[in-house]
């Protein structure tokens, strides 16, 4: 866990660099401790990993590949976030703090062997992101995402801590071992508060993540929040919620899956409409993307209600796809938004003349996200189709299918508008920061999308 220690550390360090006016040191020092937390990570691949701190943590194969990818994200966003905390506040090294304090919850969330670490993990990530929704103290869009976040979180907070108390109250442990242990050997004889516990954990799940019809604070919360954050809970955040999802329910109940699968696949669906449907009639660009973020969700939802021996690879690989691909677009978003002043868009208008570049990794980004083969997105959604096919009659695919259709109309609006719309602009200035991020995130979109076994093998 020498991750874990590593990652909360260091944002105490970067507080007491900025208490010393060590401005210029933030950065490249959060780096550094980020690449060694991931370093730490990778040393302990295939150790026979066993349950640590009284079997409250695990960090296995599981926990060291959604640590990893959600730390390299990470490390991608804080490099976009050059010269964009300065713009907010002199103060800089408490958001670098707080980021990473939020990152610390999420190793938590994907390495918990105990249901106390999942609710402590969930907590810690979901306090830090309140304070970085509002984090524009003058911006009453801002202040509102802030609060709607607080309010909406606090809600489902309740329902996720009731049903781990029903849980409790019915096996007697907390431990994940011990709950399946419990379930095994009492097949016939399962206190309905335990069921009960189990749908009350959905819901507080669901909520985390952002599917449908617990989805109603996505959209004001992603749009009102300062982008760059709103990238990194778009990304590092609903990754990591995925995780706890499926190692909770893979580990637990699986074998009550009869039970539960009905609930998940309708909530999958309601999920995959309600996104891509409502994308369809939005003009703001980012809007857009909180809307494609919850249709996404459903795609993610696949491997959980199709629960088996390959749902964390999927998961793993789409997520990836998905994080890197959604990291080009807020990226070229914050570029955007700063020439134009807004999101619509109309301000994407004649992109490719003046900055050929920025239009094509955008373009890799729609692409990826649409589903496109040759892309990384395409490769996460055949592998959850693939998982989907195996438990399921073919019409759940073609459900999924028609809104992979569906959802190539709005992404494709931002490149017709980049290649087709003409308009008076100035060439944007692409800093060297942003360039790096953003020609990686693209090179591995294509990578992964012509070679998926890069990314599944090697996890």
């Amino acid at each position: 866990m020498n991750t874990l220690i590593i990652i909360s550390v260091l944002p105490i360090v970067l507080l007491y660099l900025g208490l010393y006016k060590a401005q210029k040191a933030l950065l490249p020092v959060t780096i550094i401790g980020l690449l060694t937390g991931l370093g730490f990570a990778f040393a302990q691949w295939d150790t026979n990993a066993q349950p640590i701190y009284h079997g409250m943590m695990l960090f296995d194969n599981f926990a060291i590949s959604f640590s990893a990818v959600t730390i390299i994200t990470t490390i991608l966003i804080i490099f976009l976030s050059r010269g964009y905390f300065e713009k907010i506040s002199n103060h800089i090294a408490e958001y670098y703090a707080i980021i990473l304090f939020a990152l610390a919850g999420i190793i938590v969330m994907v390495s918990f062997y105990n249901l106390t670490m999942m609710f402590i993990g969930i907590e810690i990530m979901s306090v830090s992101l309140y304070i970085l929704a509002g984090i524009k103290k003058s911006d009453f869009a801002s202040n509102e995402a802030a609060l709607k976040y607080f309010l909406m979180g606090a809600f489902s907070t309740g329902f996720l801590l009731f049903g781990i108390t029903l849980i409790y109250g019915a096996s007697g442990s907390f431990n994940l071992e011990a709950i399946r242990n419990w379930v095994v050997e009492n097949p016939h004889a399962i206190n309905p508060m335990f069921y009960a516990g189990i749908l009350l954990i959905i819901v507080g799940l669901c909520f985390k993540v952002g599917a449908a019809p617990f989805h109603f604070w996505t959209p004001d919360v992603y749009e009102g929040s300062p982008t760059l954050i709103t990238a990194f809970m778009s990304t590092a955040v609903k990754t990591a919620g995925f995780a706890a999802f499926l190692r909770l329910f893979d580990a637990c109940f699986s074998t009550l899956s009869e039970f539960w699968t009905p609930v998940l696949l309708v909530i999958t669906v309601i999920t995959l409409f309600i996104g891509n449907i409502t994308a369809l009639y939005q003009h703001s660009f980012k809007r857009m993307l909180a809307f494609s973020s919850i249709s996404h969700a459903g795609y993610l939802l696949f491997a959980i209600v199709a629960l088996g021996a390959t749902s964390g690879s999927s998961v793993l690989v789409y997520a990836t796809a998905y994080s890197i691909a959604s990291i080009i677009a807020f990226g070229a978003l914050i570029l955007v938004q700063q020439q134009s002043g807004s999101d619509n868009f109309e301000s994407f208008n004649g992109l490719s003349k003046k900055n050929p570049f920025l239009a094509l990794v955008l373009t890799i980004a729609m692409l990826s996200l649409a589903g496109i083969p040759l892309t990384a997105g395409f490769i996460g959604k055949f592998f959850m189709f693939s998982t989907a096919l195996k438990h399921y009659q073919v019409w759940l695919v073609i459900l999924a299918v028609v809104n992979a259709i569906i959802s190539i109309f709005y992404y494709f609006r931002v490149i017709v508008a980049m290649y087709f719309r003409d308009a008076e602009r100035t060439e944007l200035v692409v800093p060297v920061y942003y360039k790096l991020v953003l020609g990686f995130s693209a090179v591995a979109t294509i990578l992964i999308g012509v070679y998926p076994d890069l990314l599944s093998k090697f996890f």
